[in-house]
């Protein structure tokens, strides 16, 4: 009788794959979280700090450093994460190596409101965000009795001012008085600009760009205390 040596080579390299398989697979599962990394998207502005993020990647109630990869539930770390109110955007997964790696977008502020009731940032997706002890941003001030119905508008606001260079060079608070007007504050003669309700934004910066082009090239916009937006297609001005 003669042995096939191809169909017993093939059974044995079949087997080796498939004990190699098995070995690799529990080693793999066997395999602890090692280390746990997080990287910020942003660069030396941070809100977080490496601990705060750590002390999310929590899961049941266990931190996961040194527990087995396969016990890891990514999704549910990566909530975690996003949950926070300082993430934009967040990637938790695992290395081959065992090392827990979690990639951090923090929210980008463009507003600080100081109100009567709380302090936090506008960021530029119209969410609020808490200030951090870690980080100040330097944004456009708002202050005043400031409620969560106004913030949509406040956005509008703010972001048609940082989407002007003029505006955004000119532009360093905004004020919110007791009868739901804005005044905004200025860099250059600290006049307050008296724009009423949040309408009618073009036209009013329109006229309000006119009237700083006139009067810095004559050198008159230090006589003027106050410049009023809110009437149509007019500038209203009171003279110190």
């Amino acid at each position: 009788m003669k042995i096939n040596w191809n169909y017993i080579k093939g059974f044995l390299l079949l087997s080796l794959v498939v004990f190699l398989y098995g070995f690799s697979h529990h080693k793999h599962t066997a395999k602890k979280v090692g280390d746990i990394v997080v990287e910020f998207g942003q660069g030396g502005n941070l809100f977080m700090n490496y601990d705060m993020v750590n002390k999310l990647l929590i899961q049941n109630g266990i931190p996961v450093l040194n527990e087995a990869k396969t016990v890891i539930d990514l999704q549910k770390l990566e909530a975690n994460v996003l949950s926070h109110p300082m993430v934009e955007k967040a990637a938790v997964f695992l290395t081959v190596d065992g090392v827990l790696k979690a990639k951090i977008k923090q929210r980008t502020p463009i507003a600080r409101v100081v109100s009567n009731a709380d302090s936090y940032y506008i960021d530029k997706q119209a969410k609020k965000m808490p200030l951090s002890e870690n980080h100040s941003a330097r944004v456009l001030l708002v202050s005043g009795n400031i409620i969560d119905k106004d913030i949509d508008e406040i956005y509008l606001l703010v972001t048609t001012i940082l989407n002007d260079e003029f505006l955004k060079k000119q532009i360093v608070g905004v004020q919110k008085t007791q009868k739901n007007q804005f005044i905004l504050k200025t860099r250059i003669g600290e006049q307050d600009i008296e724009i009423g309700a949040i309408d009618n934004l073009d036209s009013k910066f329109k006229n309000l760009k006119s009237f700083f082009n006139k009067t810095m090239a004559d050198k008159t916009i230090d006589k003027y205390t106050s410049i009023n937006l809110k009437y149509n297609n007019q500038v209203v001005c009171t003279k110190k």
